[in-house]
């Protein structure tokens, strides 16, 4: 989108400094660092159009909790919502308050990254009931973030947990997962996976389907599309599963999900290989390189303890961006073929990963610093995943 700017009166504005950043010794800028804002704005104030596709839950006004919401909005002898309710959590760009006019703008520039990532409940409550109150009658709290583009995805999972049923957890008790579970019931990890909310596990069936996404060709067929979404919204990658489901129940074979069956276990040994191998394939081609020291790059605090890989629990001396492992591991959906029963490879994909994957690396890590040093740009950036496929393309065109 456009960028946009909203501006509008609030009754208080308190900016929370970042922790990390009073203790920089090199005092970089503020836009080196997250950064949050709280207001409290009067309901009657709050604009209409603060963009929504942020936010990971369809929101039906005509459940419980939303039923609950309007009540506690529009009882004004109990003038405390702004108290019982959580208010709206917004990423933005930047944020600007005027002492002098009391008015706050929220520059929104990405409708990926910024809008609203959690109370879409309360902000849909508060534009549909508002017009029975009066100004001063009630308000909201505003929680607002900057510089969170590239921890988004954890942030919008991790602010939207109390939802009653989630998507994957409706899609558990409708069995949709069972195929999975029996592909993976020989692997190492099979009981680390978590199907519901609240379920025990470290490892999220979102992020499975999103890996499963990378490799979708009949949504991605060929250089002519990029499976983008994979790191960009797991939400959406989840409605693709859902609905690939759905809509091929009598005939499995026509469901590309069920069609990775017998690639489905190299696709997660593959990100191993890759997660766990990254620094040295940077190395190879950089020799006086450190890989640690690219931003958005973690290394363990104490050099004892290691990082686990996501599947198989292998030690990591790194612990690498989902924008640079992403593009490269579904760069390899060039050696898949489809012969409408079941998916298979082309070519040894860990044979092919050996080869290339040091070139994979580096063409990651430059664009990576020709984007502002900015992992999440690197995630969304269409041409990065042409030209690691191509890569993938043009050695499976030399083997």
């Amino acid at each position: 989108m456009s960028e946009r700017v909203l501006t509008f009166p609030v009754e208080n504005f308190r900016k929370l400094p970042n922790p990390y950043q009073q203790r920089d010794e090199e005092k970089k800028s503020d836009d080196a660092y997250p950064q949050m804002y709280f207001a409290i704005c009067d309901v009657k104030e709050i604009p209409e159009d603060i963009p929504m596709a942020t936010n990971p839950r369809n929101q039906s006004m005509n459940n419980g909790v939303a039923k609950k919401i309007k009540a506690s909005l529009v009882n004004t002898s109990e003038p405390f919502f702004y108290l019982l309710n959580r208010g709206l959590v917004i990423s933005a760009a930047s944020v600007h308050y005027d002492n002098n006019s009391g008015k706050l703008s929220i520059t929104f520039s990405d409708e990926e990254v910024h809008g609203d990532v959690d109370g879409g409940h309360t902000y849909k409550a508060i534009l549909e009931k508002r017009k029975e109150l009066d100004k001063g009658q009630q308000f909201v709290k505003l929680e607002i973030l900057t510089g969170v583009e590239d921890i988004f995805q954890s942030l919008a999972a991790a602010r939207n947990t109390s939802t009653q049923v989630q998507d994957k957890s409706i899609a558990e008790l409708e069995n949709r997962f069972d195929f999975i579970k029996e592909t993976i019931k020989n692997e190492a990890f099979c009981n680390d996976v978590y199907f519901r909310e609240n379920d025990k596990g470290d490892i999220d069936v979102a992020d499975i389907i999103s890996m499963l996404t990378l490799f979708n060709l009949e949504k991605y067929p060929d250089i002519n599309a990029f499976p983008v979404i994979s790191y960009s919204s797991k939400k959406k990658c989840i409605d693709y599963y859902i609905d690939a489901h759905k809509n091929n129940e009598d005939n499995p074979n026509a469901n590309p999900y069920f069609r990775m069956k017998n690639i489905m276990i190299d696709i997660f040994k593959l990100y191993d290989l890759l997660e766990v191998n990254i620094g040295n394939y940077y190395k190879e081609k950089n020799s006086s390189g450190r890989y640690g020291s690219i931003k958005g790059v973690s290394c363990p605090k104490d050099n004892t303890k290691k990082f686990k890989s996501k599947f198989y629990k292998n030690e990591m001396d790194y612990l690498s961006p989902t924008g640079f492992l992403y593009p490269i591991l579904g760069a390899f959906r060039a050696l898949v073929k489809d012969d409408g029963v079941e998916y298979s490879w082309k070519k040894d994909p860990f044979k092919i990963m050996e080869k290339v994957a040091p070139s994979l690396v580096e063409t990651t890590i430059e664009r990576h610093r020709s984007l502002g040093n900015n992992a999440q740009l690197v995630g969304k950036d269409v041409g990065n995943w042409k030209t690691l496929y191509m890569t993938i393309a043009l050695e499976m065109l030399n083997e």
